[in-house]
């Protein structure tokens, strides 16, 4: 889950719109896929794979002929509660990342805020304050994160307009209560029929929290396949200040070992640009789009220490923060895919790390099994935060802030990048 803005928050809010319908041959499109979707590519938090239907491939078409907008160097960084404890401010004082979004809120079945809830408690915290206070000591905004997940609870929310009265005092009210700049939605496992309820949400939320504070902003997530770009496209239409494209769960634990955000494949998967595409084609603005990267890896037990290799069991999530010691490891060998843009090693039963020479006796042991880590570094998202950028995005973003903490070069790289500093797509 989960978005970015400019440095200084200085306001320029569009008027507020009334609420507008999806376009009807993307909600036409989305219907279809509808029961396709539903374990849908980025849908949450937890890799769970993208769609891979040919009807989706049809939704993908030919990029606008007119000119592309020209990039923007926003960056947005999702923390965790789970990430809030006594280093993370140290952390996040070294980031670069222009707008932090706490991660998360939900709310009771009568629309208040979950005070009951860790999200909430750690976002209100005294954690959660220092937090506060060092990103707006930096200049940079902060947003608390409003999460709903689950195709029942949201089909129970978003049919119910007096709970959703409730949800917009309580959420307007928290921000003010944190001293927050905004609000970011992530709404997960949304039927396609309520798209239009949905929209209606967006455009009631953010007029609320503008009236409260009119420097505020409202920042949306939502997925990279089609129901996300759907969900994109009535968000801004209904007054959302910036999409979060979640460009990352398109591979998942059930599914063959792979970057989870892939540049490109060889296998007929979707992919970053792809879903670039589909957004464009759904009419969502580049201007107001951040492209959200991965700060995980994933790890499968595979048949062998090569590119490709097939899984033998499910995959799992890695987190690097996790495994400092192995990747600062001399012996942490990785082998770089050049198509999907990713960094993968090679790890052995026995302990070594790396693709072993044919002729080694070691490599010729039956017993030995293997494991591949796809992950990405500050180099691999370098490149695809220039994807965005040739994309003419608003800028770039990460689910999860803290899980590089301790790790070099993820903070130059992003000054590099705010900086304007031009980055490469081979």
């Amino acid at each position: 889950m989960q978005v970015a803005f400019d440095r200084h928050g200085d306001g320029g809010h569009p008027e507020a719109v009334a609420p507008q319908s999806v376009n009807p041959g993307v909600q036409a499109l989305v219907l279809a896929l509808a029961v396709l979707l539903a374990a849908g590519c980025g849908t949450s938090m937890t890799p769970t794979g993208p769609a891979t239907t040919d009807e989706a491939t049809t939704a993908s078409s030919e990029p606008s002929a007119s000119p592309r907008p020209e990039g923007g160097h926003e960056l947005y960084g999702f923390v965790p509660y789970w990430e809030m404890d006594d280093t993370i401010v140290k952390h996040l004082n070294v980031s670069p990342v222009s707008t932090i979004a706490l991660f998360s809120v939900t709310t009771t079945a009568a629309g208040a805020v979950d005070t009951t809830k860790t999200g909430y408690k750690r976002i209100t915290s005294t954690v959660g304050r220092e937090i506060v206070d060092a990103v707006h000591a930096r200049g940079h905004r902060l947003d608390v994160v409003f999460s709903s997940f689950g195709t029942s609870r949201n089909r129970s929310f978003f049919s119910k307009t007096a709970v959703q009265d409730a949800a917009l005092t309580s959420l307007v009210a928290l921000v003010a209560k944190v001293g927050a700049d905004g609000l970011a939605l992530d709404v997960e496992q949304l039927d396609p029929t309520l798209l239009d309820a949905y929209g209606v949400f967006v455009g009631r939320l953010r007029s609320a929290l503008v009236a409260a504070l009119p420097s505020a902003r409202l920042t949306v997530s939502t997925g990279a396949g089609a129901s996300g770009a759907a969900t994109a496209a009535i968000a801004v239409k209904n007054g959302a200040d910036r999409v979060f494209l979640m460009g990352y769960d398109y591979r998942a634990a059930a599914s063959d070992p792979g970057a989870s955000s892939p540049m490109a494949r060889d296998d007929g998967g979707h992919n970053l640009a792809w879903s670039l595409d589909l957004y464009a084609s759904a009419g969502v603005p580049a201007q107001q789009t951040l492209l959200g990267l991965p700060l995980y890896g994933m790890v499968w037990p595979v048949a062998g220490p090569g590119l490709g290799a097939p899984s033998t069991g499910p995959g799992a999530a890695w987190i690097p923060a996790d495994h400092a010691p192995f990747l600062a490891s001399a012996a942490a060998s990785a082998v770089y895919d050049d198509l999907e843009g990713v960094n993968v090693y090679f790890v052995a039963s026995d302990g070594s790390v790396g693709v072993p020479n044919p002729s080694a006796s070691a490599a010729l042991d039956p017993a030995r099994t293997w494991k591949a880590i796809y992950v990405d570094s500050p180099q691999t998202l370098a490149r695809k935060l220039a994807l965005g950028k040739s994309y003419g995005l608003a800028g770039g973003g990460f689910w999860a802030m803290g899980y590089e903490r301790g790790l070099p070069g993820y903070a130059e790289m992003l000054t590099g990048y705010t900086q304007g500093e031009v980055l490469s797509v081979p």
